[in-house]
């Protein structure tokens, strides 16, 4: 087999041709420019409650984020908007937008899913800009992390199960870069983290490519809380 033969074998098992492959990589990575490593989710409380300690103890947590909180919310908020920007859907962009916007939880979550998706929207305005962005963004009032990752991948023309997996890897990868300073946890123990983590984010991002809006729903309490309370902490190093 050629190495063009390889390739193009690579890519159609993974759906994903090396210009699609190249912008996801780069809008999900830590370099990225959405102020993500300055939010924890609420992660800084529960560390400093006692409900995270140690690494078994967040990756309990994160778990339980991704299969019932935040994780799988914003994955099928994803997932509905990509669909909506790339062919149309019964349910139209905006309206996607808008129960995103108003699904989070309280009030500095709802900074750190607003703030990072108007960043989202500016930097691939400004450098990765394509045809139909600002007509898009036009028919959202606010738009939110996630829907934001979805509107620009489907209309960059990534396809959505791989845009999906990489933006909960990118997600869990900052839950643990937040827990890691606050515990704290050394770089094999966040490591070990995530590699523990993969099967629920796979099984998370499998969910919400089949679920509806009416799916939609937070089971992950405490983690709620902790997103409240955050923002009476006497000393804080993170704005979530």
């Amino acid at each position: 087999m050629t190495t063009s033969e390889r390739a193009g074998s690579l890519e159609a098992m993974i759906g994903l041709d090396n210009s699609a492959l190249y912008r996801l990589m780069t809008w999900l990575s830590p370099a990225f420019p959405v102020g993500g490593f300055s939010y924890s989710s609420g992660i800084e409380w529960a560390v400093e409650a006692g409900d995270i300690s140690d690494a078994a103890a967040l990756r309990g947590w994160l778990s339980t984020m991704l299969t019932d909180g935040a994780g799988f919310s914003d994955a099928v908020f994803l997932a509905h908007a990509h669909r909506a920007a790339e062919l149309g859907s019964d349910t139209p962009l905006s309206e996607v937008a808008e129960l995103a916007a108003a699904f989070v939880p309280s009030r500095e979550r709802q900074l750190e899913a607003t703030a990072q998706g108007r960043a989202f929207i500016e930097i691939s305005r400004s450098a990765w800009s394509c045809e139909g962005l600002d007509a898009a963004v036009l028919r959202c009032e606010t738009i939110v992390y996630p829907v934001a990752v979805g509107l620009v991948g489907a209309l960059h023309g990534v396809p959505l199960g791989p845009l999906l997996h990489g933006f909960l890897h990118a997600v869990t990868s900052n839950w643990i870069s937040a827990g890691s300073r606050l515990v704290p946890l050394g770089q094999t123990d966040s490591q070990r983290v995530l590699a523990a983590l993969e099967p629920v984010v796979v099984a998370t991002a499998e969910r919400a490519l089949v679920a509806s809006l009416d799916d939609i729903g937070s089971a992950s309490f405490r983690a709620d809380l902790a997103s409240l309370r955050h923002e009476t902490q006497y000393t804080r190093l993170f704005r979530s």
